[in-house]
């Protein structure tokens, strides 16, 4: 596989944030995703919002587990840490490196095959602990990097590329999220920088646990079989003597609309994705509200997008667990070891 570097020169006037940052010090390599893939998207979202908060890279941890939304932290921040865990192992990775580390930015990166099936276990008890990190879904309803399949957050009775209908209820993260302690909670999508942004950026700024769905199509799945310009229909009737795969490039999907109203957006395949903003008068700081308005909202067949929840209060797993206030990774052995008499006054204070 041949390696693309990005260009390291710079003109001398772009612009630069208060920490004298460019755009491309917030990149990562180029991206090797299909064309079009709202994935990219969801990247240009996370240097954009780390670039306006003047966050240096160096103090970012990123980190993803297996498919292609674990692919993104590859292609942002590239002077941070990075760790690309087992298959829906990453929450565990990200809790024990917040643990040990508590001074930097947790950015965990998932599917919704990563989180919502193999990983859900995990996904779970990361948030209800209350670690410090902003938790994204990259959430396409499919398995991309295996032929197109149905993930655990597919609607019921949607349709695959091969044909079939989806008989199984699907997993909403993000009531999820909300049930199981987040305290930070949103939906966006893809397509819709002008909410990304913002909604990311409050993630980082939050101290807790923040979760972001978003919503983003994968290209090369989301055309239906009965099309005559199909992927399998030209496979079925194509007498060849090897079998190849083209994956046509696509343009990205955008949508930009008002608080309090609702868009229809018409997908790659011709089928449309109903997007409801949340109202300028609604309030996120009730959870119980928040569960009901998701459940009336998808009831009426919309998706509610925007910060559904927020926590003014919140607090996070270092404060549940009151450990001391340097990092973990930086007590020295007198600090871990404080001797007979220590031991003796800290059994006296249990006793």
């Amino acid at each position: 596989m041949t390696y693309i570097a990005k260009p390291k020169l710079r003109h001398p006037g772009i612009p630069v944030n208060k920490l004298g940052f460019t755009h491309r010090d917030y990149e990562g390599s180029i991206s090797t995703l299909c064309a079009g893939c709202g994935h990219d998207s969801i990247s240009f979202a996370i240097i954009q919002a780390c670039f306006e908060l003047n966050i240096a890279p160096h103090r970012v941890a990123k980190l993803s587990g297996i498919g292609c939304s674990s692919k993104t932290p590859d292609y942002l921040l590239g002077q941070s840490h990075g760790f690309n865990s087992v298959h829906g192992r990453m929450p565990s990775v990200l809790t024990g490196a917040n643990l040990a580390n508590k001074e930097l930015l947790y950015l965990g990166v998932s599917g919704d095959g990563d989180s919502a099936s193999i990983g859900l276990g995990q996904f779970v008890h990361c948030v209800r602990r209350g670690v410090n990190m902003v938790y994204i879904t990259e959430n396409n309803g499919v398995y991309g990097l295996t032929k197109g399949q149905f993930s655990a957050t597919a609607d019921k009775g949607s349709k695959s590329k091969a044909g079939g209908f989806n008989a199984d209820s699907p997993l909403d993260l993000v009531s999820m999220a909300l049930m199981v302690g987040a305290t930070f909670v949103g939906r966006s999508f893809s397509g819709d920088k002008a909410q990304m942004v913002p909604l990311i950026m409050a993630a980082m700024s939050h101290p807790g646990p923040a979760f972001i769905d978003i919503v983003s199509p994968c290209v090369a799945f989301n055309n239906h079989a009965g099309s005559t310009k199909a992927y399998d229909f030209v496979r079925e009737h194509n007498e060849a003597v090897n079998r190849l795969d083209l994956m046509e490039p696509r343009a990205s999907i955008k949508v930009e609309y008002a608080p309090g109203t609702t868009e229809e957006v018409a997908l790659h395949d011709g089928s449309t994705l109903r997007l409801s903003k949340l109202a300028a008068d609604y309030d996120p700081f009730d959870r119980i509200g928040a569960m009901n308005y998701l459940q009336s909202r998808a009831a009426a067949g919309e998706l509610v997008t925007g910060l559904i929840y927020m926590d003014n209060n919140a607090k996070d797993m270092h404060a549940n667990l009151n450990t001391v206030d340097a990092a973990l990774n930086r007590l020295s052995e007198k600090d871990l070891c404080p001797g007979s008499k220590g031991l003796a006054a800290y059994n006296a204070s249990h006793s």
